[in-house]
């Protein structure tokens, strides 16, 4: 049986969405279809957390020693916040060293998503006409992809498969703010391939 621990924010959990609609489940669902067989993910994530708080919450936590596969989605709180991109990059290269040390080592099984840009939702619109939040957005995936090809993992990006909530509110949640069930296939579809690339070549 194969593990997966998936670390982040409200993008990880599924804001408003059901669990099992979560990109996490629906992920091990697309590998189970596929023929592998998949525990159910071990989530880590909470709704608001910023670098600092995901770091903080598994420095207090026993999780175990190893999985099988790691993915890595937070940034978009310090964003919001508007907390310095310098700070996250500190954070973003521990919090990374932490995933690949959890996934023995092996970097290629450490998986990291981009930030969705939520300057595009509903409720970030207006707050977005300038794009201010979306080029704000891509500074911080900037450094999850330096950072993600530094350390030989791999980087995902989902950002641009958010944008197009723009023009189809079906990809976003019923809070018009986080995505929808149809919003994370996509993203989970992504990581599968991923997983069942590596897999496949093992």
């Amino acid at each position: 049986m194969f593990t997966l621990l998936c670390l982040g924010d409200s993008y990880t959990i599924g804001e408003s969405v059901p669990l099992h609609e979560s990109f996490p489940y629906q992920l091990t669902q697309l590998l189970r279809k596929a023929g592998y067989d998949f525990h159910a993910p071990e989530i880590v994530a909470k709704t608001g957390w910023t670098s600092f708080e995901l770091l903080n919450h598994l420095a207090h936590i026993q999780l175990n020693n190893h999985y099988n596969f790691v993915t890595l989605l937070i940034g978009v709180n310090n964003q919001y916040r508007n907390l310095a991109v310098d700070d996250f990059a500190k954070d973003f290269e521990k919090l990374l060293k932490t995933a690949i040390e959890f996934a023995d080592h092996q970097t290629k099984s450490v998986m990291v998503l981009s930030i969705p840009d939520w300057g595009v939702t509903t409720f970030g619109r207006s707050k977005n006409e300038q794009h201010e939040i979306s080029s704000a957005i891509d500074q911080f995936n900037a450094v999850c992809e330096k950072y993600a090809i530094q350390n030989n993992t791999v980087f995902i990006n989902i950002t641009e498969d958010t944008r197009k909530a723009k023009g189809d509110t079906e990809l976003l949640a019923a809070d018009g703010l986080h995505y929808s069930a149809k919003a994370m296939k996509i993203w989970a579809e992504k990581v599968a391939a991923t997983i069942a690339q590596a897999l496949h070549h093992n």
